[in-house]
């Protein structure tokens, strides 16, 4: 990734005023991962309201945020639980209570422990979600290569058949998913060294 942005705490300090020019960089790092979890929660709901009312509320809260993830965890949870508890109120005023009742397993509106503890394993698959969006979309990387990593690690076909498929050795084929692999491996670790 050419434009890492700085550190989070740097970020997060600079945001406290919400007409900061940094803004724009705080939603595009942060938009990706919160679109991945709505679509994955809350598939239902119209993702872009919910996402602006949760920057809304940032707006508000971040001028008394103090970053301390020894304390507090980590701003991602932190922003999860904003975005859930926006989610919520969405579904609410839609009308969509059995939804919500679904989702917490007696219709409150505080997330079961089960729901919180998912959420680290959520940003982790948006994450994943999103490096793999970048690798597929990455034209240094050959398209046979790309369909190779698909056919064999996503849809699970025999390195055989794929060999056959493409007239290449299990060999060639063996090494072009060992580089797929890897390549992703440092998409999703780039992405959470920005997450993090």
């Amino acid at each position: 990734m050419a434009n890492v942005p700085e550190t989070s705490t740097t970020l997060l300090r600079n945001v406290r005023d919400a007409e900061h020019p940094r803004w724009p960089e705080f939603v595009a790092k942060y938009r990706p991962m919160m679109e991945a979890y709505l679509n994955a929660h809350f598939p239902t709901l119209e993702a872009d309201d919910v996402i602006q009312e949760t920057f809304a509320a940032l707006c508000a809260i971040l001028p008394g945020y103090i970053y301390d993830p020894d304390e507090k965890g980590h701003f991602r949870n932190y922003l999860t639980g904003i975005l859930r508890n926006k989610a919520r109120r969405a579904l609410c005023k839609s009308g969509r209570q059995a939804e919500i009742s679904d989702m917490t397993g007696a219709g409150s509106m505080t997330a079961p422990q089960s729901v919180v503890q998912d959420d680290d394993q959520s940003w982790r698959e948006a994450i994943f979600e999103i490096a793999m969006r970048r690798f597929l979309s990455d034209k240094a990387i050959a398209d046979r290569t790309k369909r190779i990593f698909e056919r064999t690690a996503l849809n699970g076909e025999s390195p055989e058949s794929v060999a056959a498929s493409f007239m290449m050795t299990r060999h060639a084929v063996d090494q072009a998913k060992s580089r797929a692999m890897a390549r992703l491996r440092e998409l999703v670790k780039e992405l959470e060294s920005v997450y993090g």
